[in-house]
């Protein structure tokens, strides 16, 4: 299959390389043409994938129009809020789509499939998520991920497209639910690393976690996902790699704000972005339109968003009336 990757960071990198694996024809686009130059010749991306070999067949392009004119499939593995503007290429496409990008977008409140919807109306959407390292993934660590999609066709498309032995691809027709696990998991990361940041333990980082996830499925729920679909790969698993893997942006820009490091410095110094800064807004946006009791979301969106000290925003947490555990 042609397939186009839009997005030459971690994410877009080592999928690229998963879908070469897979004898396809895949060209991997990105905005920057003096990155892309490096990348063609060290054949390796070392700002995101350190000590990754990209295969020789792989085509590298900075023309979008160009990158996605004979494409079959196009992944989109662009931040969040770039999403908008460059899927608005995709205006005639009419292949297969597939978003790995995890977000919310705040005007709209709609989910990456949301936009795609709107900016590829003529095309076959899905999402693929799960637990899913890139730097890990490249390595051939294995894991098992899950591709969404509320056309059975196009889900079972994907998942032949994506599948290895290293890389378990299951299907699920909730692509509400597999988006929303995906994007509100990263929020509930940044909590996670602001208690490792902080000095708390492992008891306090499961408790969070564990709520975490309620959250997630209650906000999920009354967005019009299915319950089933949070405790999976998209939910549990990947809110478990998230929060506790070293290796996840999320967790570190949680941590370093436990710190005491300032939100702009982080954000300043950082190389990738870590969407749970801007989800937050989003989700805490949406849950307060549809009256959702989301408290470490609130928490965590006073932490970045309105100058509150993160340990007071934990403190607070932990200081709520009692009640039964749902």
């Amino acid at each position: 299959m042609n397939v186009t990757v839009l997005g030459a960071g971690a994410w877009g990198t080592a999928l690229a390389r998963l879908l070469c694996d897979g004898k396809n024809n895949v060209t991997l686009w990105g905005h920057d043409a003096a990155h892309l130059e490096d990348l063609r010749k060290t054949t390796r991306n070392e700002r995101y994938l350190p000590g990754i070999q990209l295969p020789p067949e792989l085509k590298l392009e900075t023309g979008l129009a160009t990158s996605v004119a004979s494409a079959e499939c196009v992944v989109v593995a662009v931040p969040s809020k770039a999403f908008r503007p460059v899927t608005q290429s995709l205006a005639g496409f009419s292949g297969i789509t597939v978003s790995v990008t995890k977000g919310i977008e705040h005007a709209t409140g709609l989910t990456m499939c949301g936009i795609l919807k709107q900016n590829a109306p003529a095309g076959r959407h899905a999402a693929l998520s799960g637990p899913s390292l890139a730097l890990e993934m490249a390595r051939g660590v294995p894991t098992a991920i899950v591709a969404a999609s509320e056309d059975a066709t196009t889900v079972m498309a994907v998942q032949k497209l994506f599948h290895r032995p290293t890389f378990r691809v299951y299907t699920s027709s909730d692509l509400t639910g597999v988006e929303l696990g995906g994007a509100l998991k990263n929020v509930i990361a940044i909590a996670a690393g602001v208690c490792d940041g902080l000095g708390f333990g492992d008891n306090s980082k499961a408790a969070l976690v564990t709520r975490g996830l309620t959250e997630i499925r209650r906000l999920g729920v009354a967005c019009g996902a299915q319950p089933d679909t949070f405790p999976g790969l998209s939910g549990l698993g990947d809110l478990m790699v998230t929060c506790f893997s070293k290796l996840s942006r999320n967790r570190g820009f949680g941590e370093r704000l436990g710190r005491g490091e300032k939100v702009e410095a982080i954000l300043a110094r950082a190389v990738s972005i870590a969407e749970g800064y801007p989800t937050t807004k989003s989700a805490h946006a949406l849950a307060r339109k549809l009256k959702i009791e989301t408290p470490i979301i609130d928490e965590i969106h006073a932490a970045l968003y309105e100058g509150k000290h993160p340990a007071k925003a934990l403190q607070d947490l932990t200081a709520r009336e009692s009640k039964a555990e749902d």
